[in-house]
């Protein structure tokens, strides 16, 4: 069973501190009304799915721990105090988490020190998943090809950047991160392969929301693969550096897929970076009740069922980068950065 924005969970929840969201507020000096005006701008300014209605008897739930924030709630919490999961009390930091930071106004359009900071700390959540990956690499092209589209011009060589994690994990949402600070072209695996599949399935007498039988995975699966894979060499043989979002489980793992795809991109002047997204349990399958997609209704149905196939020390057999996306701490600190952005630029 999903968790619902009305079950009652507060107790629980471990490190759960619901007086820290009534703190905030009275520190902003907002009233309950007020503080849901602000939850509703922030959230649609950040174009949040499920943009949440913020009345003043649910942010009062919030503070009194009756009610426990769904995932869209906190992230348009932590946009409008401007400040981290832990920091309001939502839960308990992870060892060595970045905690909340200040944003300055800008008076020019130049590159403020305190907004960098704001994208660097969110790209930094990129570090070594292996021994030989070179994360500094990743890193430096993303915030070069961020500060870049603004001034014109990029010395690097074109990159592939594969994002790979379980469903539910974040992997859509730092895809698109890295999109929004470099400008390359998102190919995002379900939404460019969906409605192929969901005909194939029917046309093989499947059911088109099929992802766990062996239909899917012996004579649809490596179709969806390919057209994903066909589309990044349509831009990478243009020159063009791409991002592709999808779980990738079978292909990280599987070093002679990774060497033939190097070598082809190596062939093209191109680099390849495979990044895994860590998540937890309880997190990946909150976020996948609230997306309350038709292809993960087997998945919530059966949870532990599906949860006995997903290896959450999984790693890819090949050199990676991770980001460390455990109770969303990416994800937040994703949305602080893109708040900084629009700070900038707007």
């Amino acid at each position: 069973m999903t968790m619902t924005e009305g079950q009652r969970v507060g107790k629980q929840r471990a490190g759960w501190r619901p007086d820290r969201l009534r703190e905030q507020r009275e520190a902003h000096g907002l009233t309950l009304e007020k503080a849901g005006e602000r939850l509703r701008a922030v959230a649609e300014q950040a174009k949040l799915k499920g943009i949440p209605a913020a009345n003043p008897q649910t942010l009062w739930q919030h503070e009194q721990g009756e009610v426990f924030p769904g995932p869209h709630y906190r992230r348009a919490y932590c946009l409008l105090y401007r400040a981290t999961e832990p920091d309001l009390g939502f839960r308990t930091a992870l060892p060595g988490e970045e905690s909340s930071f200040k944003l300055t106004p800008m008076d020019d359009d130049r590159l403020n020190g305190s907004h960098v900071l704001a994208v660097e700390r969110a790209v930094h959540r990129i570090a070594p998943g292996s021994d030989d990956a070179d994360h500094f690499n990743l890193q430096q092209r993303i915030i070069d090809a961020w500060k870049r589209r603004h001034t014109g011009g990029d010395p690097h060589r074109p990159v592939l950047i594969l994002v790979g994690g379980f469903a539910g994990s974040g992997k859509t949402e730092l895809a698109r991160f890295f999109v929004q600070l470099t400008g390359w072209p998102l190919l995002d695996k379900d939404p460019l392969t969906r409605p192929l599949v969901e005909r194939l399935l029917v046309a093989l007498g499947g059911d088109p929301n099929d992802r766990h039988t062996e239909l899917y995975r012996e004579r649809v699966r490596s179709v969806e693969y390919d057209c994903l894979m066909q589309s990044a060499m349509a831009n990478i043989k243009c020159g063009i550096s791409t991002v592709l979002s999808a779980p990738f489980i079978s292909e990280l793992t599987d070093p002679n897929w990774m060497q033939r795809l190097s070598n082809r991109a190596a062939s093209l002047g191109v680099d390849v970076y495979p990044v895994w997204v860590m998540c937890d349990e309880e997190s990946m399958r909150e976020y996948i009740g609230f997306r309350s997609a038709a292809r993960d209704a087997w998945k919530l149905a059966r949870w532990d069922e599906y949860m006995a196939t997903v290896d959450l020390d999984l790693r890819p057999a090949v050199p990676h980068l991770v980001v460390d996306n455990r109770l969303g701490t990416a994800v937040t600190l994703a949305d602080q950065a893109r708040q900084a952005m629009r700070a900038m630029y707007a």
